[in-house]
């Protein structure tokens, strides 16, 4: 069996612990040091293309839209945001850890197709909550894989951003008609409560990590 080879590690800010990419053959892993399994698997994208595929669903046809994705990974959700939007869209990409988009615009971006080079990508370099202190209408999509899922998993601090205050503050910053969606690796009804409760209009979409096989992932869509 080839062995992995670790290309990089990257500490996740506020003592969130140190992430390690390693490579195996054209496999591609990132996990967290001291934890057992993976946080995610170049040969695992279809349920983070379906974030992107049922966020943007609502605006495939819009001119001019913006869809902001939160948390760049592996690039599979902001390669899929591209493509489900028009030529004159932008998508914004906000990634808490800096050496995770030096890794996107090496090797493993061709993953993913470098999706950093694509003149309509934007890239933030911090929390992606700091985008929605402003609370005007800005997005017409925003579609957030940030740890895994609601309960948040390797930045402590991701917690507040599923709380009511925090997803009202989103939903002032979608358009009319805008849509927040969110991956998670589970579904927990008590969130979809939650949502809402902000005032969103929920919805579940079960997906798989596999076209037609593997884990079940869930991903919430409320719409404003």
């Amino acid at each position: 069996m080839i062995p992995w080879t670790l290309l990089g590690t990257a500490e996740i800010p506020n003592n969130g612990g140190e992430l390690r990419l390693t490579q195996r053959d054209n496999e591609f892993s990132i996990h967290l040091k001291g934890v057992r399994g993976e946080l995610m698997n170049s040969r695992v994208r279809s349920s983070e293309q379906a974030l992107a595929d049922l966020g943007c669903a609502p605006i495939k046809k819009l001119e001019n839209a913006k869809v902001l994705v939160g948390g760049l990974g592996m690039g599979f959700t902001l390669e899929a945001a591209l493509k489900a939007t028009t030529a004159s869209s932008q998508v914004i990409v906000a990634e808490l850890v800096p050496e995770v988009v030096e890794w996107n615009k090496g090797p493993l971006g061709e993953c993913a197709n470098m999706p950093l080079n694509n003149p309509r990508t934007k890239v933030h370099v911090g929390d992606v909550a700091v985008l929605f202190k402003a609370r005007k209408p800005t997005y017409h999509a925003v579609l957030l894989d940030v740890d895994n899922g609601p309960e948040g998993f390797t930045h402590a601090d991701n917690d507040s951003l599923y709380s009511i205050k925090s997803l009202r503050a989103i939903r002032d910053t979608l358009h009319p008609g805008g849509i927040l969606a969110i991956w998670s690796a589970w579904d927990d009804p008590k969130f979809s409560n939650q949502l809402k409760k902000a005032g969103y209009k929920v919805r579940t979409e079960m997906v798989r990590a596999h076209k037609g096989k593997g884990s079940r992932h869930t991903i919430y869509l409320g719409g404003k």
